[in-house]
């Protein structure tokens, strides 16, 4: 496998699992650092804010400047900062979503007919949030959803990601959710145009077929799938569009 100027990596299933470190992909990243090569983090968890991920990668033993963390909760905000300035949001999510609407001066409201419906993952949803959030899409709002992940793994096994909650509002709208998250290859755009990479520069890593895989794929690098987490290399290999490299772990990808 060739050099490339840009290792971007998912974080579940691909760097940890929930609180414990996947150890090959953190010995992987340790060899790029001491290579000197830059590597980036990109992952579709917009429940957590910069300082807050990147603590989570101290603790499985990875120490990293947060300019190298880009979340989905950071590039929603500023598309909606983009797309739909002064509108009045409603906000299903957590604090790492929270944090970035601000930062891009999105004020967040409890208006029953807002512009927009914002969601991203909320360990703390109740029926009464969904249930505003379907009104306020029947009556105009847009549904734009931080990423479409049905699952994620911890070290518990796999539990319900972002997708489901958005899935289950969109089917009793009636509409179809903008996503902004991988498998949108959004993030991987911003990358670029901060750093100037050519997409030949590039390259995704990741454990799941249908956003990290996928991003890679739509933006136009190269990829590796790792047997790590969401998609098993065996289904990897019935896929019609397949991924540059697979390997079992990242042990196995020599610089």
């Amino acid at each position: 496998m060739k050099t490339y100027n840009a290792y971007c990596f998912d974080l579940d299933g691909t760097v940890y699992r929930g609180k414990e470190g996947i150890e090959s992909a953190v010995r992987f990243v340790h060899r790029l650092q001491e290579k000197g090569l830059e590597y980036y983090f990109i992952t579709n968890n917009s429940s957590k804010t910069t300082t807050q991920l990147q603590h989570a990668l101290r603790d499985v033993g990875i120490e990293t400047e947060e300019f190298r963390i880009y979340s989905s909760a950071i590039t929603t905000a500023k598309f909606i900062s983009q797309n739909y300035k002064d509108a009045k949001v409603n906000m299903i999510g957590s604090e790492g979503l929270e944090t970035a609407l601000k930062e891009e001066g999105i004020s967040v409201t409890d208006d029953l007919h807002p512009d927009v419906v914002v969601m991203g993952i909320d360990r703390t949803v109740d029926y009464m949030k969904l249930a505003r959030a379907s009104a306020a899409i029947q009556n105009g709002a847009k549904l734009i959803g931080t990423n479409k992940d049905i699952k994620f793994p911890t070290e518990y096994g796999f539990l319900p990601g972002n997708g489901s909650f958005v899935s289950l509002v969109a089917n009793v709208a009636g509409v179809e959710p903008l996503y902004v998250g991988k498998p949108s290859p959004v993030m991987l755009e911003v990358i670029q145009e901060e750093y100037g990479y050519g997409k030949e520069d590039m390259v995704m890593i990741g454990d799941n077929y249908d956003t990290d895989i996928l991003c890679g794929i739509h933006f136009g690098c190269d990829t590796i799938h790792v047997n790590t987490g969401v998609t098993s290399t065996e289904v990897v290999m019935e896929k019609e569009a397949q991924p540059t490299y697979c390997y079992e772990n990242l042990d196995q990808v020599e610089l």
